[in-house]
């Protein structure tokens, strides 16, 4: 966690700007953003069309066939970043402050204070990383419905794209596709981990809100400048 040399003092209390997240983090999260939101509309609109297309002598005017399009590509884009998240959760170095959150769930101090904090009877507990550990244990279970969408979406995908990335896959996703117990499966499951995905959402912008009114510590700020406000210790 990187400290700016900007200082703001009170009679009582002494406060730090520190960097938070990354430029890479920043922009990933908001690219992610933007997929999630993509992949939720033309999502639903494959699974129940809510939209007509416009009426004209054209013979070409697939509007599944465009939803499916852009379901595709911001499908690989969500996989791209759920690559690059990893890499850069397990191995990049020079920023450590979300696998460091790791360390937190072994304290039971620390989730007794954290849970006490939400029930506004404690202040929110030092943080060894970026997370708390409800924040870590929501974001873990985000973590794992990507990996569940991103596999049932490739298994839907091989059986409409059978060349190049489709062809590729094809023999693998099949297979898990029968561990799966076949294609209605794969697909209930799909929406469902989409459903997990919404809670998540609604969750975690309800607690963003919660944590910059009551900590007061730029909480959402900090996802587009990167800083948070701390007590200098």
């Amino acid at each position: 966690m990187e400290t700016v040399h900007k200082k703001v003092s009170t009679d009582e209390v002494q406060i730090e700007r520190k960097l938070e997240f990354s430029t890479f983090y920043r922009l990933h999260h908001w690219v992610r953003v933007l997929s999630i939101i993509v992949l939720m509309v033309t999502g639903f609109y494959i699974a129940a069309p809510y939209v007509s297309p416009a009426v004209t002598p054209e013979p070409t005017n697939f509007m599944n066939a465009l939803f499916r399009s852009w379901h595709v590509i911001f499908g690989f884009v969500m996989i791209s970043m759920f690559i690059g998240k990893t890499y850069y959760f397990l191995f990049v170095k020079s920023d450590r402050a979300e696998i460091n959150s790791v360390k937190d769930l072994f304290s039971l101090k620390n989730w007794s204070k954290q849970i006490g904090y939400y029930f506004l009877v404690t202040k929110h507990p030092h943080l060894t990383g970026a997370y708390n550990v409800v924040q870590f244990m929501a974001y873990t279970a985000f973590y794992f419905m990507t990996i569940g969408l991103i596999l049932t979406g490739l298994i839907l995908y091989v059986h409409v794209y059978h060349q190049g990335i489709g062809g590729i896959l094809y023999d693998s996703m099949r297979h898990l596709e029968v561990m799966l117990g076949g294609l209605a499966n794969v697909r209930e499951i799909h929406h469902l981990l989409m459903w997990g995905v919404i809670l998540f959402i609604i969750v975690h912008i309800y607690m963003a809100v919660f944590n910059a009114v009551y900590g007061k510590e730029g909480s959402i700020d900090s996802i587009i400048s990167g800083y948070k406000w701390h007590e200098k210790h």
